[in-house]
């Protein structure tokens, strides 16, 4: 078995109104950053595994995501995926 490290990026479907964007577009906007046209806000969920390898790590990451981590109906999301670093004792 090989431990993985993910990182897991979710975010609203552009169709979807993001009110939380658009409120942070406008903060930037009034603090002088008036080159922000737009903004999506999300969340960033970071996974620890342990599979035996590559394709069996991406697998279980989209179950995870399909299950519970993101509402497919109105979010997408993506990860990435790197063997963790072997700890230093």
């Amino acid at each position: 078995m090989t431990d993985w490290v993910a990182d897991i990026r979710v975010l609203l479907k552009p169709s979807v109104n993001d009110p939380q964007g658009l409120s942070i577009r406008n903060a930037l906007r009034t603090l002088g950053f008036a080159t922000v046209t737009d903004v999506r806000a999300g969340k960033l969920i970071q996974v620890r595994l342990s599979a035996p390898d590559r394709a069996a790590a991406e697998a279980a990451l989209n179950a995870m995501c399909a299950q519970l981590l993101a509402n497919p109906v109105i979010e997408m999301y993506t990860f990435s995926l790197d063997e963790a670093p072997t700890p230093v004792l």
